[in-house]
């Protein structure tokens, strides 16, 4: 996975299209994530006698990766991103639009 927890991307396809917001979780083996702000889902919780009253729980389901694009901080824009290697090896992330080291 390319994007990482604490980047900010731009939802393309679905419900949520056009918004954004900060990867909260990510989990690399389902190529999902959890961004915040998108795709709420309401849950019902039934009361348990250790936890608060039941009701109704809105919380961030995880989205598939291919539906969001990571935004450059530079450009302030929706891209790919590039891995490449600095004179040190040390394989840094770039944005493909300006050509910007992203970290």
């Amino acid at each position: 996975m390319k994007i990482r927890k604490g980047d900010t991307v731009q939802v393309i396809a679905g419900k949520d299209k056009g918004k954004r917001g900060t990867i909260e979780q990510c989990s690399p083996t389902a190529s999902r994530v959890a961004v915040s702000g998108i795709s709420i889902v309401t849950k019902h919780q039934k009361a348990t006698s250790q936890s608060s009253q039941g009701g109704r729980i809105q919380r961030e389901s995880l989205i598939s990766i291919s539906n969001v694009m990571m935004v450059c901080p530079k450009c302030d824009k929706p891209t790919r991103i590039r891995t490449s290697f600095l004179e040190d090896r040390k394989k840094v992330r770039v944005c493909a639009k300006c050509q910007e080291t992203i970290e």
